[in-house]
């Protein structure tokens, strides 16, 4: 009984899941998984003289894992789906605040927490992201408050110690990502365009003045002068990969053939997109660029037909941040932006982006199922 409960259930979840979003969502982790294992066996028999598939074995690992969650995710009642996102939301914010106490510190910053063997080091901030979302979403569409403004003056209180406490770490780049998506949360929302362009004007000016004029930030202030002029000769990684790019022209120099990963370290991470061009040609960033732009149109189909302003608002959250990151870390790549350190979503290598990523997609996946609970 038991068994034919179980299989209906898994019926039931694949006949109301939007199946379109979730062949995507799965093309998009195999084609992580794919590049993970042709181009990262280069860095593990170079350079860690070990086995050559440690990174892909451990890629895989995360992959499953984030499957596993992704899958959960999607199967569980919208209610319950909410009440737990809340409560995660909280325990995530500990989690970070706990970082300048007891994390550790990697290439001058601190934004990891080490745990216990065999569990691997994580960082708060990715799987606090998704249920930051839901958080902000949730407040702004709160409906008892007559004054809509009251609601964005809650949102932003939420978003006050997210951002101060990456400002601490230092992590800018992350911190751009979640103010990004809560301007687009507050701004689809109905704000007033005056009061919005006056919040953006503000919080760029804020960040700015923390860049260019306070000492803890003087590598992000060397990162944009020598973005601005590449003379400085300190953009070595982005000369690097705009050159595997070129390198790679549009069918790319071959698997194997690519060099990119051993002139540059964390290239699999935040030059995934130029180690793909360089071996596969820029024609595969493009349809990885059609995958990203396809999954948002879909997604945006079922905002339209959503009813409720709460999950209208956590889906546009949802797709906004996954897009936003995306479009960051190929601005990187062909050096339209400078380096941030951000990753691909669904294709990058790391364990806590993979995960971060599959609760997003598991996020979507809930709910634009066609029958809810």
């Amino acid at each position: 009984m038991e068994t034919k409960n179980f299989y209906f259930k898994i019926y039931g979840w694949w006949k109301n899941i939007d199946k379109f979003i979730f062949l995507i969502i799965f093309s998009l982790f195999f084609l992580g998984l794919f590049f993970s294992f042709v181009s990262t066996s280069i860095i593990a028999s170079d350079k860690l003289n070990t086995n050559s598939y440690y990174f892909f074995v451990k890629h895989l690992i995360f992959i499953a894992i984030a499957i596993f969650i992704l899958i959960s995710i999607s199967f569980i009642e919208q209610k319950k789906l909410l009440k737990i996102s809340y409560l995660l939301f909280i325990i995530f914010v500990i989690s970070l605040i706990l970082v300048p106490i007891i994390g550790i510190e990697v290439k001058g910053s601190k934004r990891w927490i080490d745990l216990p063997s065999p569990f691997p080091n994580f960082q708060p901030i990715e799987l606090l992201k998704p249920f930051f979302i839901i958080s902000i979403a949730s407040v702004i569409s709160i409906e008892k408050n007559k004054n809509i403004y009251l609601n964005y003056f809650l949102s932003f209180l939420l978003l006050l110690p997210i951002v101060f406490l990456l400002i601490m770490q230092p992590d800018i780049g992350q911190t751009i990502l979640i103010i990004s998506t809560w301007l687009t949360l507050i701004f689809v929302s109905g704000i007033s365009l005056i009061i919005f362009f006056s919040s953006f004007i503000f919080i760029g000016s804020l960040i700015s003045y923390l860049i260019f004029f306070i000492p803890k930030f003087e590598y992000i202030k060397n990162r944009i002068i020598s973005f601005l002029n590449p003379n400085t000769g300190s953009n070595y990684q982005s000369e690097k990969a705009s050159e595997a790019i070129i390198n790679g022209g549009f069918f790319g120099k071959g698997v194997g053939e690519g060099t990119l990963n051993s002139k540059i370290p964390e290239a699999h991470t935040d030059y995934i997109v130029s180690v793909i061009s360089e071996e596969f040609g820029i024609i595969i960033v493009l349809i990885i660029i059609l995958f990203f732009l396809t999954l948002t149109y879909r997604v945006f189909k079922k905002i339209n037909i959503q009813s409720e302003n709460k999950i209208k608002l956590i889906l546009l959250g949802t797709i906004s941040i996954l897009l936003i990151q995306a479009l960051i870390h190929i601005g990187v790549n062909i050096s339209f932006l400078p380096t941030t350190g951000m990753t691909l979503p669904f294709l990058s290598y790391g364990g806590s982006s993979i995960i971060s990523t599959a609760i997003l997609a598991g996020v979507i996946l809930n709910l634009t199922k066609r029958n809810l609970n």
